[in-house]
């Protein structure tokens, strides 16, 4: 896969997840979902998710690596969970917005 911008749209190759890079690191970075490569092009369900990387993800859930240079916005849920450089992928806690009286 090439270099990621905000933007490109990615598709789980083993399973119907599809996501949408919103903040992308300068170094090229691999996302998996159900344990394989996900795909600029092809469709899912073309093999099975790994039984370790089948937590699912959720539509409309912002997902984020450990040192937060990588975010993405799933569009579209699956049975994968999402993986990137070798570890798995947090869903973003919501920003607290500051109160108004």
């Amino acid at each position: 896969m090439g270099s990621l911008t905000p933007g490109t749209r990615l598709k789980s190759t083993v399973c119907t997840t599809e996501i949408m890079v919103i903040t992308a690191p300068p170094d090229d970075i691999e996302i998996k979902c159900g344990g394989e490569p996900m795909s600029q092009g092809e469709d899912g369900n073309g093999g099975s998710v790994h039984q370790d990387h089948a937590d699912g993800s959720v539509i409309g859930k912002r997902y984020t690596n450990e040192e937060g240079s990588l975010e993405v916005l799933c569009v579209k849920a699956g049975e994968g969970s999402l993986w990137a450089g070798g570890a798995a992928m947090k869903v973003k806690d919501a920003t607290k917005l500051p109160k108004t009286d």
